[in-house]
């Protein structure tokens, strides 16, 4: 991807290398916070644009960036890594707004400490307070999945375990395919040491063993998810195939972790008669419950609160009407395109009277919609040997990750005419028109 301006060049060649340097940093600082290659170049050439660098082309992976800058006769080309393989949705936004802000004819050390600053901003929440969200917000999709009291009362103890330990795993730098076999491994144990204890304790049927696997929802990769879904319909293949690779391989650590666990203590995962709540009662159980989780969800990605909030309120909105349409004989994965093409355009309108990003906002409140108990039951079916039953799940849940990366796609497109056209590169327009 490459741009073209006319901005003034600096007036020293060797200017260009720190000039370079800071446009790289710049890259890598979003990419390691989570952001879309798309984001990232943008930002990359906001940041150039201000440096008054002639033109830039970046080459964006999930892990790597390859920036050449051109300028006052002079080319530098930089490589950079990063292996910070998380989601700050805090820091896409202070860096989007400090970088928006940079004026033109910026130093090479202005950019820096913009960016410092902005680094210093978003901070993240304490361990504790991710735990207890964590079991929030898989005891309220335990509940969008049809779980009772019992169910949601044991996934919240196993997933705010769970989330605790992976905390703690990943501060120490342990590999995170390893993290994840390891800590669903722990969440699923959990939950059905919980479920047994009940059950031996208040003579409580034996039919809550199949909601362990809404304990390791908190382990679906929700926000990488759909950023690589963004980056391939963008044709950003470098960024969304390896992204994409990267959210199949946790998907499948985790699948394999509760797939052990139910093996070795012979546990039915099949789903049984769920609870029988009339409308409009549903309706607003729904609402709240995809609220909390949503809003817990956004926290994990280490949003601000006020954006929580209102990817909290995005979801609720969406979320229960889509779960109502299908109710009445909806096809699930065109109610599912249009609760994420909904999510998408409520983002924007909330992006435009805000400072929060649209991934901020639109990822926690479509991360509910992401099929995960039906992939982890499919999973389970494959090594049973189920392969019919292994297909009809597995097919669904394909159709219903693509319905979100479509209808969230379809919301960029509707609203941002950069993303429904990509004109050649030297038509593009200035970037303060």
């Amino acid at each position: 991807m490459s741009f073209s301006h006319r901005p003034p060049a600096p007036q020293h060649p060797s200017h260009l290398r720190y000039a370079a340097r800071a446009v790289l940093r710049a890259g890598l600082l979003l990419l390691a916070s989570g952001a879309s290659a798309y984001r990232v170049k943008h930002s990359m050439e906001r940041t150039a644009h201000a440096l008054g660098i002639r033109t830039t082309h970046a080459a964006v992976s999930f892990t790597e960036i390859t920036v050449t800058c051109y300028g006052c006769g002079d080319v530098c080309t930089l490589t950079g890594e990063q292996r910070t393989l998380g989601v700050n949705a805090a820091r896409i936004d202070a860096l989007i707004v400090a970088i928006d802000a940079l004026p033109a004819g910026s130093t090479p050390a202005q950019v820096t400490s913009a960016l410092d600053d902005a680094i210093a901003r978003a901070r993240s929440y304490p361990a504790w307070v991710l735990a207890l969200v964590s079991g929030l917000a898989c005891a309220c999709f335990c509940f969008l999945n049809r779980g009772g009291v019992v169910e949601c009362a044991a996934v919240f103890f196993a997933a705010s375990v769970g989330q605790a330990a992976r905390g703690w795993l990943a501060r120490r730098l342990v590999n995170h395919f390893g993290i994840w076999f390891l800590v669903g491994a722990l969440a699923a144990l959990l939950y059905l040491a919980t479920v047994g204890v009940a059950e031996a304790c208040w003579d409580i049927a034996v039919v809550h063993e199949a909601g362990v696997v809404s304990a390791l929802l908190f382990l679906i990769p929700g926000f990488p998810l759909v950023t690589a879904m963004l980056d391939t319909i963008r044709a950003d293949f470098s960024a969304g195939l390896t992204r994409g690779a990267y959210v199949t391989m946790l998907m499948l650590a985790a699948g394999m972790a509760v797939w052990v666990v139910t093996v070795i203590f012979g546990t039915d995962i099949a789903p049984h008669a769920a609870y029988v709540i009339p409308e409009p009662w549903l309706a607003l159980a729904r609402g709240a419950a995809t609220f909390v989780a949503s809003y817990g969800f956004a926290m994990l990605f280490t949003a601000e609160q006020g954006a929580a909030l209102l990817a909290g309120a995005i979801g609720a909105i969406v979320n229960a009407a889509r779960l109502t349409a299908q109710d009445a004989g909806f096809y699930n994965v065109a109610a599912v395109f249009l609760a994420a093409l909904g999510a998408g355009v409520l983002a924007h309108l909330l992006t435009r009277r805000t400072r929060f990003s649209r991934v901020s906002l639109s990822v926690p409140a479509v991360v509910v919609m992401i099929p995960g108990v039906v992939f982890f039951r499919g999973l389970h079916a494959i090594n049973a040997g189920q392969i019919a039953q292994a297909a009809g799940a597995l097919t669904n849940v394909v159709l219903v990750i693509c319905a979100v990366g479509a209808g969230v796609a379809a919301a960029r497109m509707i609203t941002d005419r950069h993303w429904l056209m990509e004109p050649p590169h030297e038509l593009s327009p200035a970037f303060d028109e």
